[in-house]
């Protein structure tokens, strides 16, 4: 009998692009008194071999956009995207968040970038997991997100030359597959996309996967990201919020946890479309000396499953 091998994902990972983010350093704040100064992050960055990086949260890394380029270029590093938060089912908050958004957009641009990576607001706090909103949102809300979402990613567009990549969120109404689904079968293609985070997928319960497979033409920029499914058990049998899950360790490097890495490295190799795999360990709060070590080990599994490039992807 003869078989069929799978190919090898080393020879058809050419169309994803790595890099890291602050995330990965145990940064989720601008400031925080747990989190290691920029500087040590983008100095630690180059030194586990990342070239791309993407900016996390406004207020973290230099709101000029001069001194931002200065710190990134004079370390030969370049920026995939930009960051930021807010709630698109909120209309009466649309106009504080918009200026917000055009504030991270038009940095991002200044810097290279083309892509912003928007996370939705969550219903749970993030430092003590007080429910701060209904889980669920109505139908009213749901429209209002899906109207919402594609004005943003007119408006970012066509002012900034940026693509709006709507980010699925543990603790936020854009967590569980079905979720995910309604969101991109609410809006339109050509101005909001997804950010396809591997491991809030897989704590929402979702299959990434199939939702490669199935909304290829919708991912338009990827975090790689693996969370452990013991902890995700706890998740489900304490109702812990992410905060707790993080402290827990729910997050972890590859090859642990899911979904497998090199699974998922296979399935965006066989896209038609070039892409930025972003590496995210949710690391906060922790020791400084922990992110480095993770970092190094982490990009060299990834470069073993063939997600070496570090050429800009072109914009789709």
């Amino acid at each position: 009998m003869t078989t069929t091998s799978q190919p090898d994902v080393r020879t058809v990972a050419g169309n994803l692009c790595l890099g890291s983010a602050p995330d990965s350093w145990g940064v989720w704040f601008p400031e925080d008194e747990h989190q290691v100064p920029y500087t040590r992050f983008l100095d630690e960055l180059v030194e586990a071999g990342y070239r791309w990086l993407e900016l996390g949260p406004p207020g973290y890394l230099p709101l000029d956009p001069q001194r931002l380029a200065d710190e990134v270029g004079s370390r030969g590093l370049q920026v995939s995207g930009g960051t930021t938060f807010g709630a698109l089912h909120r209309p009466h908050e649309w106009e504080q968040m918009l200026a917000a958004v055009r504030n991270v957009a038009a940095l991002t641009a200044a810097v290279g970038a083309h892509h912003l990576v928007f996370i939705p607001s969550m219903y749970r706090d993030e430092k003590t997991g007080t429910f701060t909103e209904n889980p669920e949102l109505s139908a009213e809300q749901w429209d209002a997100l899906g109207k919402a979402a594609d004005e943003l990613g007119k408006i970012l567009l066509e002012e900034h030359g940026v693509r709006l990549c709507v980010h699925p969120h543990a603790d936020s109404h854009i967590q569980t597959q079905a979720e995910i689904e309604r969101f991109l079968n609410s809006t339109d293609s050509r101005y909001a996309n997804l950010c396809l985070d591997t491991g809030h997928v897989a704590y929402g319960g979702g299959d990434n996967i199939d939702l490669i497979r199935r909304y290829a033409e919708r991912i338009g920029y990827v975090h790689i990201k693996q969370m452990d499914p013991d902890v995700l058990a706890q998740v489900a049998a304490e109702g812990l919020s992410f905060g707790e899950a993080v402290k827990r360790g729910v997050c972890v490097e590859p090859p642990a946890g899911v979904p497998n890495p090199a699974e998922v490295v296979h399935a965006l190799s066989e896209l038609d479309a070039e892409l930025f795999v972003i590496v995210e360990q949710d690391l906060y709060p922790c020791a400084p000396e922990v992110p480095l070590p993770i970092a190094i080990r982490t990009r060299e599994y990834l470069n073993g499953c063939g997600l070496t490039g570090s050429e800009r992807p072109r914009i789709r």
